[in-house]
């Protein structure tokens, strides 16, 4: 993925990866670190699609569920709330198909981030992100549309 800053678009590119044949779903269990070094509690509530890639030190709370969608990443060091203790805020957090999470940024409750798009590094986000955009900072912000090449 690189950024053309002359006119703003993201272009997302798929590089095949030999690793991700040998990729097998986590052992999850409530409030225990997997193997991959990231906790999730609820896991009852969490739906997992394929070949997804969750960062280390990542926490997951799926008190009123989340769906991670096929081939999503998160980075390390991100928060995902179905539930906010500080606000009491719930519901249902969906990461659709593809869609990337930057490093240490936090997806707060009843929150969906579109196909394809990409949530920047140290991102706050509190409402739904379209399919295919950009969106950056604290609270997150629209960015740029994405273009994906087949």
């Amino acid at each position: 993925m690189f950024v053309n800053n002359n006119r703003l678009e993201v272009i997302n590119t798929i590089f095949p990866c030999k690793t991700m044949a040998r990729w097998k779903k986590p052992v999850i269990k409530h409030a225990k670190m997997t193997k991959y070094n990231y906790i999730v509690q609820y896991p009852e509530n969490l739906k997992l699609g394929k070949d997804f890639d969750i960062g280390t030190f990542t926490y997951i709370n799926c008190k009123y569920g989340v769906e991670i969608g096929d081939s999503v990443q998160i980075g390390s060091h991100c928060s995902i709330y179905s539930n906010s203790t500080i606000d009491n805020k719930k519901g249902k957090v969906i990461l659709e198909k593809n869609c990337k999470i930057g490093t240490h940024s936090t997806i707060m409750p009843d929150v969906t981030i579109g196909k394809h798009s990409v949530v920047a590094a140290y991102s706050f986000v509190t409402k739904n992100i379209p399919s295919n955009e950009l969106w950056t900072g604290v609270p997150a912000k629209f960015k740029a549309k994405i273009k994906s090449i087949k």
